[in-house]
C-alpha cells in the first residue's frame, strides 16, 4: 500500500511545489489600451440591456453612482484541490454579504491535478465554475476549451449551461479566441485588462460590456482587437480591473498583487500592498463605482500546501483588506456571474433585497438520503476512486478508463469496480440527480430550494453581524426550481474511509486532504 501511495503522490508533490515557485502569472507592465487605439464607438440608442451594453465608465441602466452597489469580484484560477479551496476559504468562508449570504466566487478551472468531486461540491455550494482550458494553454485551440466543458460536465456533474464564462491561461488570447467562445455559446470572457486608473483621462475601467461594437480593452496588447472588432453581438467582456500603487499608471498590479513589489521597492511589502488595495478601492468607490477584483492563484497563499511556508503575514493582509472593504457601505463580494447578472438587470440599492442573483438558497434534500450529489452528508461512502498513477481523483460519476485529454475528453467508463454510473442529464439539477441509480429524485413541483438570505440593513449593513454566521432565526422560504444552481452553504463532512489510509503518508501532508475533510462555504 505505502509504495503505491508514494508512487502516486510524488509526481503531484513535485508539480505543486514547482507551481508554487513559478514566476507570477497574469502580470501587466503598463497600459494595454488607449482611447486612440480603441477607436470605440457605440450607439447607446440601439444597444440596450439586458443583451447589449456599451463600454462605459458610467453605471449601467442610467443609475447614479450613489444608487449603485460596490462589487469586489473574487476569482481563482487553475486546478481545484483541497489546498486551493483551503486558500479561498480562509478569505471568504467566515464572511457575510449585506444580505447574510456567504460570498460566492468564480473558479476558472483547468483539469491537470483537479479532483473532480471537489469541483462538484464547490459548485453545489453555490460557486461559479468557469472554463480555463483542460491543460492550461494560452491562446487555446478549440479542443482545449470544448474538452474542458465535456470533462467538467461528465466527471464533475456541472451542467453545460452553467459553464458560461472563460478566462485564458496567462491571459493570452486572440481575436479568434473571442470568436470561438462566442460560437461555442459562452456568455462572457474575462481575460482583458482595465489598465488605466479611474482617475486618469481616458480610463479603460469600463463596466462589463458586450462586443456588439467590438472590444475597448487590450487594444495595444492583442493584434486585430478594437476599432470595432470583433463584432460579437450579445457576447460579454468582463474586464479585469488593475490595482495601482503610489506611482499611478506606472505602478500597475493585476493577478496575485501580494506577490508584487509595490512603489518600485526591491522586496514585497504587505503594508504597501494593503495601502494600494484600499486606495484603488476608494478611487473606484468615489468615481462611478466600477468594480474591483481580487484575481488569485490560490496555490500562492495556501495554508496547507506541503513543503511551503505558510505566508501568514500576507494572508492576514488580504483579510484585513476584505474586513475594511466590507465596512464600506453597500459593498458586496461576488462571483463574475453575479456581477454580470446585476449589470444585465441594474438594480438600485433600495431594491437589492429582491434581487435574486445575490440571494442564497440550499436544496431541500433529506440529509439521511444516500445520493452522490455534491452534498457531503449525502454522498459519503458513494464516491468512485479513480486511481490513475499521475494523479488519482474521486468522482460521483464513474471513473473513465483513462484520464480525459483534449483529443479524448470523454473516454469510455470503467466498470472494474462495479456497474457504470450515469452522467448528469440536461433536465435535472446536480444536487437532485442520483448518478448511481440514474434518476432525478424529484421534479419541478417537488425539488425545493430554501432561501437563506436575510434583509439588508441601512446603508447596506449586514443585519446578521459582520463575518458571523447567521443563526437561522428568521423564516426561510422555499421555491420549486430544480434547474437553477443554488448558492447555499454545505456543511463539512468526511470523504470515503479509504482516504484516511492515504493520509498516513506524511510526505504529501495536507495534499491528502484533497480526499479528506474539505472546508466548504
Amino acid at each position: 500500500m505505502l509504495p503505491t501511495l508514494f508512487a502516486a503522490f510524488f509526481p503531484l508533490l513535485g508539480h505543486v511545489l514547482a507551481q508554487a515557485g513559478t514566476a507570477q502569472e497574469g502580470q501587466v507592465s503598463g497600459p494595454t489600451s488607449s482611447s486612440a487605439a480603441a477607436g470605440y464607438s457605440c450607439d447607446a440608442s440601439k444597444c440596450k440591456l439586458p443583451d447589449c451594453n456599451c463600454a462605459s465608465t458610467d453605471p449601467p441602466g442610467g443609475l447614479k453612482p450613489e444608487d449603485t452597489p460596490m462589487f469586489v469580484v473574487f476569482t481563482a484560477d487553475d486546478a481545484i484541490q483541497t489546498y486551493t479551496l483551503d486558500s479561498v476559504n480562509q478569505f471568504l468562508a467566515h464572511r457575510k454579504n449585506p444580505n447574510g449570504c456567504t460570498p460566492r466566487m468564480t473558479y476558472c478551472t483547468s483539469l491537470n491535478y483537479t479532483n473532480y468531486t471537489l469541483v462538484t461540491d464547490w459548485y453545489v455550494a453555490g460557486n461559479e465554475i468557469a472554463d480555463h482550458t483542460m491543460t492550461h494553454v494560452g491562446t487555446p485551440p478549440e479542443n482545449e476549451v470544448t474538452g474542458n466543458l465535456v470533462a467538467l460536465n461528465q466527471l464533475a456533474g456541472i451542467p453545460l449551461s452553467s459553464i458560461a464564462g472563460f478566462r485564458a491561461p496567462y491571459l493570452n488570447y486572440s481575436v479568434d479566441t473571442l470568436k470561438m467562445l462566442a460560437k461555442l455559446g459562452f456568455t462572457y470572457d474575462s481575460s482583458a485588462t482595465a489598465s488605466i486608473p479611474v482617475t486618469d483621462d481616458g480610463t479603460d475601467a469600463f463596466w462589463p460590456y458586450t462586443l456588439d461594437y467590438g472590444m475597448a480593452n487590450d487594444c495595444l496588447a492583442v493584434e486585430g482587437l478594437c476599432k470595432g472588432e470583433p463584432k460579437l453581438p450579445g457576447f460579454w467582456e468582463l474586464p479585469m480591473y488593475s490595482l495601482f500603487d503610489k506611482r499611478g499608471a506606472e505602478g500597475i498590479h493585476l493577478m496575485d498583487p501580494w506577490l508584487d513589489m509595490a512603489n518600485g521597492e526591491t522586496q514585497v511589502n504587505d503594508t504597501a500592498t494593503l495601502e494600494y488595495l484600499k486606495d484603488t478601492f476608494t478611487k473606484h468607490y468615489n468615481a462611478k463605482r466600477q468594480p474591483i477584483g481580487l484575481y488569485t492563484h490560490p496555490v500562492h497563499l495556501s495554508p496547507s500546501l506541503p513543503g511551503v511556508t505558510t505566508p501568514n503575514s500576507t494572508i492576514k493582509m488580504v483579510n484585513d483588506f476584505l474586513d475594511w472593504a466590507q465596512q464600506q457601505p453597500n459593498t458586496w463580494i461576488v462571483s463574475s456571474e453575479q456581477l454580470l447578472a446585476w449589470v444585465r438587470n441594474p438594480t438600485p440599492l433600495s431594491q437589492l433585497d429582491s434581487f435574486e442573483p445575490l440571494k442564497c438558497s440550499a436544496p431541500a434534500v433529506d440529509p439521511s438520503m444516500k445520493i452522490c450529489n455534491g452534498i457531503p452528508q449525502n454522498e459519503q461512502g458513494l464516491l468512485a476512486h479513480c486511481g490513475f498513477s499521475d494523479f488519482p481523483f474521486y468522482t460521483c460519476y464513474g471513473c473513465p478508463q483513462e484520464p480525459p485529454t483534449p483529443s479524448n475528453p470523454s473516454p469510455p467508463q470503467s466498470t472494474e469496480s462495479g456497474q457504470a454510473r450515469f452522467r448528469l442529464p440536461a433536465n435535472c439539477s446536480t444536487p437532485f440527480f442520483d448518478p448511481i441509480e440514474g434518476k432525478c429524485i424529484c421534479n419541478s413541483d417537488t425539488c425545493a430550494f430554501t432561501d437563506q438570505s436575510r434583509p439588508i440593513g441601512p446603508n447596506g449593513a449586514n443585519l446578521t453581524g459582520d463575518q458571523v454566521s447567521s443563526s437561522g432565526d428568521a423564516d426561510s422560504t422555499q421555491s420549486a426550481n430544480p434547474y437553477v444552481p443554488f448558492n447555499g452553504a454545505a456543511p463539512a463532512a468526511a470523504l470515503p474511509a479509504g482516504v484516511w489510509t492515504a493520509a498516513a503518508v506524511g510526505v504529501v501532508g495536507a495534499l491528502v486532504g484533497a480526499f479528506g475533510v474539505v472546508a466548504r462555504l
